[in-house]
């Protein structure tokens, strides 16, 4: 079964296709794309030992020749030394214009691959392949790619759609547990950010999700991409409504920044404890009733994620120093920090007007508890 979701950008369009077995039909999918029969493609170590030969054998099922640079795995490849070295290889492989670059990997590999063919000849055609849950209900799709620096997350990047999106399922069944879970903390955030109906349906459907049902999977991902589109057709540059789709970030980039962007936590985790604290600054600036922060946390405790500071291992940076890594984030406009806070599950919105002291003192709590 594979369902398709169609993001209808002007000019831009594209699908999304959901479901298993995708890679071994990526041939016939990519296929009627091509110029040539060949493409690059760009992964990283993990996924290339689990996935590249079947990608490969799906390819060459429609006679496409295939190319890979492989990429050592973790948030520091989303660097400018790997961006050049992608742009470099891709360019003495004689890629042109009218070729399609596949992005195979999880958010990382997705990010640079996506920015360096947004950069390559002044911007070619890219299919993303997302293996992570993560990577399938949010990076891969809308377009945003980009680089880390030194002083922030995704600070260097550009809008450049994909030209096809293949989220297979199968994938996520060599994912280990902790790293579907940090994926989750993406689908939920749908949810919580304008469905309150699907926040509830996940709230029964979520063990199941973990344990690998196929038609959940397969239900979350789509109903995820779908809300994901929706917003981006109607704010694809984030000039407004897309900054929802940053509930819980504002509060989850300082926190990768504080831990160093490593495997004391995971971007998903972050999201998590960024939702759960953005719901908690909306309970007590008085824009949700308690049971809103309650509820969401208890979904999460329940599905064996972070929701908390005392969560993450390791120590943390105090309140001031939290709130100056929020400054760096890309949402501050004017000098001013963005938050996107919330009404209730579903009822989420953008605002810069957030106290900082109220801000210093929940984060200063937060770390009183670890």
């Amino acid at each position: 079964m594979m369902e398709t979701v169609h993001v209808g950008l002007e000019g831009r369009e594209y699908d999304i296709h959901i479901g298993p077995g995708l890679l071994a039909k990526s041939g016939a999918l990519i296929g009627p794309m091509l110029a040539r029969k060949q493409v690059c493609v760009v992964t990283d170590e993990n996924v290339a030992a689990l996935h590249l030969e079947t990608l490969r054998a799906g390819l060459a099922a429609d006679g496409i020749a295939m190319e890979a640079l492989v990429l050592p795995a973790g948030e520091s490849t989303k660097s400018w030394a790997y961006l050049e070295q992608t742009v470099e290889w891709l360019l003495s492989q004689r890629v042109e214009r009218k070729d399609l670059v596949v992005a195979l990997g999880g958010g990382v590999i997705g990010d640079l691959t996506g920015f360096a063919a947004a950069i390559l000849r002044r911007g070619v055609g890219f299919v993303q392949i997302p293996t992570s849950l993560l990577a399938q209900v949010d990076s891969s799709v809308g377009g945003k790619t980009g680089i880390n620096s030194p002083l922030g997350k995704n600070l260097v990047g550009a809008f450049h759609q994909p030209r096809l999106v293949l989220a297979d399922i199968d994938v996520l069944g060599t994912l280990t547990l902790r790293d579907f879970l940090a994926g989750y903390g993406e689908v939920v955030k749908y949810g919580m950010l304008g469905d309150a109906n699907f926040f509830e349906w996940l709230e029964a459907q979520g063990p199941a999700l973990a344990a690998g049902d196929e038609a959940a999977r397969i239900a979350a991902v789509k109903r995820s991409c779908e809300m994901k589109a929706e917003i981006v057709m109607r704010d694809e540059t984030e000039q407004g409504d897309r900054a929802l789709l940053n509930l819980g970030h504002t509060f989850c980039h300082a926190l990768e920044a504080a831990t160093g962007y490593g495997d004391r936590l995971l971007h998903g985790e972050g999201v998590a404890v960024g939702c759960a604290l953005a719901f908690e600054l909306s309970m007590r600036l008085g824009l949700c009733a308690q049971e809103a922060p309650s509820r969401v946390r208890e979904h999460l405790r329940a599905m064996g994620m972070k929701v908390d500071l005392k969560d993450i291992e390791g120590d943390l940076p105090d309140a001031d120093v939290l709130l100056d890594l929020m400054g760096q984030d890309k949402k501050v406009v004017d000098g001013q920090l963005r938050f996107i806070l919330a009404r209730g599950i579903g009822e989420a919105f953008v605002t810069a007007d957030v106290p900082r002291d109220v801000v210093r003192q929940l984060l200063h709590e937060e770390l009183e508890r670890r």
